[in-house]
């Protein structure tokens, strides 16, 4: 067993690289070297984009109030007038809401991707909406 002015030594050390941890010198981090320097060309592959251009998802978020089936209803509607094949989910499960950042509801996603939120949108708004982003 250690005789007790050795702990104290020790445990005086410990707090001073402790504290030296702390409230040392910041060391600047050196933003990583790219080997384009910034001129890098960007290319698009043609498969890929033609194929996140189809609709897959639309969902709206909300705790279920009237607003928030309201934004459901004009979701629909303008999905059917724009002849698409599916219908938007209801998401009411507050996890998954806050999973999206979604701070005030309701909230549009689509295809995984927040495109409104905290306001109801008539049907022609949802369509010019998606007519927008590119569907």
């Amino acid at each position: 067993m250690k005789p007790v002015k050795e702990i104290r030594k020790d445990a005086a050390a410990a707090a001073q690289v402790n504290e030296m941890k702390l409230f040392g010198k910041k060391t600047e981090q050196a933003a990583p070297a790219c080997a384009c320097s910034g001129n890098a060309e960007v290319r698009v592959d043609e498969s890929k984009a033609a194929d996140s251009s189809a609709l897959k998802s639309v969902k709206v978020l909300g705790s279920g109030c009237k607003s928030c089936e309201a934004l459901l209803k004009n979701t629909n509607e303008a999905l059917q007038n724009m002849k698409a094949p599916l219908a938007a989910e209801y998401i009411t499960d507050m996890a998954v809401i806050a999973g999206y950042g979604i701070m005030s509801t309701p909230a549009l996603v689509v295809n995984e991707r927040v495109v409104a939120m905290g306001k109801v949108l008539t049907p022609a708004e949802v369509e010019k909406l998606l007519h927008k982003i590119g569907f």
